[in-house]
């Protein structure tokens, strides 16, 4: 799509036929990890006793094996040295029942304090998502207009919507883990100590293999979540700018060539996720071929133990438990290397936004009364750095007057706009408003008192009378009714089935683009602002509209001041200043009359404007005529 006019590039985050398999490095990944963490902060106490109950239930976890050996023991050395003659039974399954009550109590206490554990977990992982989708809600706010300009719609949707929830999804699947894996192997660890400490480090020869193995996969795999990730925004990019303009992909014929991009990328990204969901799953079998020749090693020494009388074989029964709790939990955090991989991949991408540098704190400057007069006073401004747009511009607005501002594509008309809204602040010179510079004007109290309708409508799904009543918050019924009545929309409601309880679509396709554009007029006139800005405003209704609206607009200008930035200029001979703007500069300026007599540059565009199709007209009758001889 092409840049808007008066508008700074839009940089695309590549094309759809970008390279397959082009990883990019994760730019912190102990630093995204701690800050992600971070944010659990506020749920500080909650956390305390989720770590005292996941302590319970892993010691508690921890101890089975050792009692359970006591059975073993029990069980043996009835089996081994019998009870005296009398007794009903070799074995005592008095004491033996006494301690699997006593296991099977350990492990219902333990099943009791992860559950709870693992409910409030859940709940504070939820609720630290919640406040980061709040905040990046809020940052977005707060962004410049230049950041949001230069950001692919679907991209950034993509980073508030997709990698937020992957974010939450990876904090609720390995936070839990995490901790109860790694106080797993650090009790399971000191039980294994205190049966047999050389079994114990035959058995812990498995970490360097594990640590080893993790980190070459964590190495390899990292940047092809991040282009993973990345990659989904572009292509959530592409088809949320395509499906904004299926219009003009059907009207010029180019289906079968978005369908080949959009293929392009969807492989492409096929080719990134099952690259890094491969390399990162050779993680668990890796791990359990680990595990397995670890079980293998400790059982067969342990028989030999046993065999020689140095360990029971309760013990050995629960060393071998041990060995295997072990391997699992390890096992079970190199699987989970993809998940916390992924999850901080988005987590960076998220955090790109909150880092973003914000629009400058509000000057605590008071309004002065709305009175309507404003300057530019020499001033000069360029989206790029280096590339000036608009160079010392000076400008005196009478209140109450209108000033029709016109010229070529790319001169600067919505710049002119953009400026004084505070959409972008001026590299040089200053704008006033009844004599006060609006960088001293919280930009809140500023934009209150202008009322701006844009080329291109935005309405939301809601009520027609909802999207009137947008303008101003504190609107009666009254006046709401008011403002649709002086536009014409009350014109063309009643021929609704719901009138103005008719809901709209999303996008406004139901009904035309003209009452779309009267319901935005509509809009800005019910915010009862000092200064109207219109740009191109007419441009999407009918000849009578047209008229109607002019005559609405001359009647709602008294104690007004009004820019009207247009291209026809049939609409702005009323207006009492007209502005040539060629360049960036301003060219000329006058009234209609004066400036068609002085034969300058508006001179020049109404007669392309109003003489053109005459003079075309004229030739190519001419060149028929010819062409007949």
């Amino acid at each position: 799509m092409s840049t808007p006019p008066g508008r700074g590039p839009i940089r695309r985050q590549g094309g759809p036929m970008m390279g397959i398999g082009a990883a990019e490095k994760s730019h912190d990944f102990k630093g995204s990890a701690r800050r992600v963490l971070g944010r659990l902060r506020p749920h500080r106490a909650t956390l305390a006793v989720i770590l005292v109950l996941t302590v319970c239930s892993v010691a508690l976890n921890v101890a089975g094996p050792k009692i359970l050996g006591h059975a073993v023991d029990e069980i043996y050395s009835g089996l081994m040295h019998p009870r005296p003659r009398g007794a009903k039974a070799p074995i005592d399954f008095g004491a033996v029942g006494r301690i699997l009550l006593l296991a099977l109590g350990c492990y219902l206490v333990a099943a009791l304090a992860q559950l709870v554990q693992a409910r409030l977990l859940n709940r504070i992982v939820q609720l630290t998502v919640r406040d980061l989708r709040r905040d990046v809600e809020t940052k977005v706010h707060r962004l410049p207009l230049r950041y949001l300009d230069g950001q692919p719609r679907g991209e950034l949707l993509s980073r508030v919507t997709n990698d937020i929830d992957n974010v939450g999804q990876s904090m609720q699947q390995t936070m839990s883990q995490l901790l109860v894996n790694g106080l797993t192997a650090i009790g399971v660890v000191v039980m294994m100590f205190t049966i047999s400490w050389w079994l114990t480090l035959v058995a812990m020869l498995a970490i360097p293999i594990v640590m080893l193995v993790t980190g070459r996969v964590m190495k390899r795999s990292q940047g092809m979540f991040v282009q993973q990730w990345k990659n989904t925004g572009e292509l959530n990019a592409q088809i949320e700018e395509t499906y904004s303009a299926h219009e003009l992909v059907k009207v010029f014929g180019r289906g079968p060539q978005v369908q080949a991009a959009f293929a392009a990328k969807n492989d492409e990204l096929m080719t990134l996720s099952w690259r890094a969901q491969f390399v990162s799953s050779l993680v668990m079998p890796i791990m359990m071929f680990v595990g397995n020749l670890q079980y293998v090693v400790v059982c067969v020494l342990g028989g030999l133990q046993v065999a020689s009388g140095n360990l029971s074989l309760g013990d050995v029964t629960a060393f071998v438990q041990y060995s295997r709790q072990f391997t699992q939990p390890i096992t079970q955090l190199a699987s989970m290397v993809n998940l916390l991989q992924s999850g901080v991949a988005s987590a960076e991408r998220v955090f790109a936004v909150l880092d973003q540098p914000e629009e400058p704190a509000d000057a605590d400057g008071i309004p002065q009364p709305r009175g309507g007069r404003v300057s530019f006073e020499d001033v000069s401004f360029g989206y790029a750095e280096g590339v000036p747009l608009i160079e010392h511009l000076t400008l005196e607005v009478e209140p109450g007057s209108t000033v029709a501002i016109v010229g070529p594509t790319g001169a600067g008309k919505t710049t002119l706009v953009n400026l004084l809204m505070r959409f972008y602040d001026v590299d040089s010179g200053r704008i006033l408003l009844d004599g006060q510079d609006i960088r001293d004007i919280p930009r809140s109290a500023l934009r209150s008192r202008i009322g701006m309708v844009l080329q291109d409508t935005w309405l939301f799904h809601g009520t027609i009378y909802d999207n009137i009543a947008y303008g101003n918050a504190k609107a009666t019924p009254q006046q709401v009714m008011e403002a649709a009545r002086a536009t014409y929309v009350d014109r063309f409601v009643h021929s609704l089935p719901d009138g103005y309880d008719t809901i709209i679509d999303e996008d406004g396709t139901n009904i035309s683009a003209g009452e779309r554009q009267l319901i935005t007029i509509a809009r800005a006139f019910v915010a009862n602002p000092s200064l109207l800005i219109l740009d191109e405003a007419t441009s999407s209704v009918d000849t009578r509209t047209e008229l109607l609206l002019q005559q609405a607009m001359a009647a709602l200008r008294t104690d007004r001041t009004s820019f009207v930035i247009a291209h026809r200029l049939s609409t702005i001979r009323d207006a009492n200043v007209i502005v040539v703007m060629e360049h960036g500069r301003i060219v000329e300026q006058g009234d209609h009359a004066s400036l068609l007599a002085a034969g300058g540059a508006y001179a020049r565009l109404h007669r392309a404007q109003f003489e053109g199709a005459a003079v075309d007209a004229d030739s190519a009758d001419a060149e028929a005529a010819g062409r007949a001889t």
